[in-house]
């Protein structure tokens, strides 16, 4: 196992229409090529990944990956990424990633763990890389040129059969452009999921797309049991996964992996993965049952429908679902989240279609975010927080591997989106 030093830093960045929109990971130290990425994948045991793996990998279902692009080329994802099936159109066939973050994110949704590189959650499902604009793009206005934005690259995901749509990223502001291709992917029944942001110890606004209707805002749960300080809080958490603590790719040099990430980029990846895994097994079901299984099953001990501001509706645990093939998941033609959202689009997804806008390429600064200073580790299995704090508590269950998210109490409820 590798035990190298964890003290080194680097962030990534990637472009976007309105502000800096950057890949929401820190804490990168130097790895080794030797490194066994998969034994620091902490939450696979914890979250009984062998066991779900008996009933569902997640085959039969694309994600859209939308980043700094895929390699597919590394051992743990040949075979796993559909290049053929990016719109060319739309991407131009540039879908290499410059970066490794991307790549990183692809492994840990479908990665096979192949060559000791990291194990994905639903090893059974494909994905199908966008590259979006990103700031020390190789090729310069060459390569720009061939690099969708993210409108393009929403759009496109929406008008293929991908269900799921994983983007671990964030920016400042929204953009009515943005929004439209949004609410164009949601009115497709894509199941969108996107990273809430890491500037929870600046207390620094939820990015977008998170914090669009019909997204997904994903917080971090680290090894430590608790959600940590870097992991942004607000109105538009909607589930927390684990974000912390494993490996990613170095660079795009493809050498080596990382020790130590953590960010809410990773959590998205997991939270994705676990919606696959859902809907392999269960093929029929909408998008809002997805949803509503994602969220009605979520470890918690607060009410369901007061919503934690730090961990929304809970943890992820696709197990629950998993372990009952009579699950309930409950209508498909009704969205859990509709009052949130402002509607449902799938009840009238005609209106809510609209024409591409067309494309208007920009190249972003990179947005650096903070790692956490640290987090108390939750003991035993009594779970409970303070008011004054964002940490989470949450006990592990050793002999059942049973997550449970500790109580935050009336302090950390949120108001729900306005619209």
């Amino acid at each position: 196992m590798f035990h190298g030093s964890r003290c080194g830093r680097r962030v990534r960045a990637v472009g976007a229409l309105v502000g800096a929109l950057a890949v929401v990971s820190v804490g990168f130290a130097p790895g080794a090529a030797a490194y066994d990425a998969q034994s620091e994948q902490w939450y696979l045991e914890a979250m009984q990944a062998q066991q779900m793996w008996k009933v569902s990998t997640g085959k039969g279902i694309k994600v859209a990956v939308i980043d700094s692009g895929v390699n597919a080329d590394t051992p743990s994802l040949k075979g796993q990424v559909l290049v053929d099936e990016v719109p060319k159109s739309v991407a131009y066939g540039a879908t290499d990633d410059q970066l490794g973050h991307g790549t990183s994110m692809a492994e840990l949704i479908a990665g096979t763990g192949a060559g000791g590189g990291l194990q994905g959650l639903a090893p059974g499902a494909k994905i199908i890389p966008y590259r979006i604009e990103l700031e020390g793009l190789k090729g310069g206005a060459e390569e720009l040129e061939k690099t969708p934005d993210l409108i393009e690259a929403i759009r496109a995901a929406a008008d293929t059969d991908a269900q799921i749509i994983s983007m671990s990223f964030g920016s400042v502001g929204p953009s009515s452009k943005e929004k439209e291709a949004v609410e164009y992917a949601a009115s497709k029944g894509k199941l969108m999921i996107a990273s809430v942001g890491n500037k929870g110890q600046t207390k620094g606004a939820i990015g977008y797309p998170a914090a669009y209707p019909y997204v997904l805002g994903i917080a971090a749960v680290d090894s430590s049991l608790t959600v940590p300080e870097f992991s942004s809080s607000g109105n538009y958490v909607d589930l927390s996964a684990p974000g912390a603590g494993f490996p990613g790719w170095c660079d795009a040099t493809f050498r080596s992996y990382c020790d130590d990430r953590s960010g809410t980029s990773p959590a998205v990846a997991v939270a994705a993965a676990s919606a696959a895994l859902i809907w392999s097994a269960h093929p029929d079901w909408t998008v809002n049952q997805v949803t509503r299984s994602l969220i009605d099953t979520a470890g918690r001990t607060w009410a369901k429908d007061e919503p934690s501001k730090y961990a929304g509706y809970g943890f992820v645990r696709p197990r629950i679902v998993l372990k009952d093939p009579d699950y309930d998941a409950g209508s498909a033609d009704v969205d859990p989240l509709a009052k949130d959202n402002g509607g449902d689009l799938l009840a009238d997804s005609a209106s809510a279609a609209s024409p591409p806008p067309s494309p208007s390429p920009s190249i972003a600064s990179p947005a650096p975010e903070e790692r956490s200073t640290g987090g108390t580790s939750a003991a035993g299995s009594a779970a409970k927080s303070t008011d004054d704090s964002n940490t989470l508590w949450i006990a592990l269950g050793a002999a059942a591997a049973a997550i449970v998210i500790g109580g935050v109490g009336v302090a950390v409820m949120r108001a729900r989106r306005a619209r």
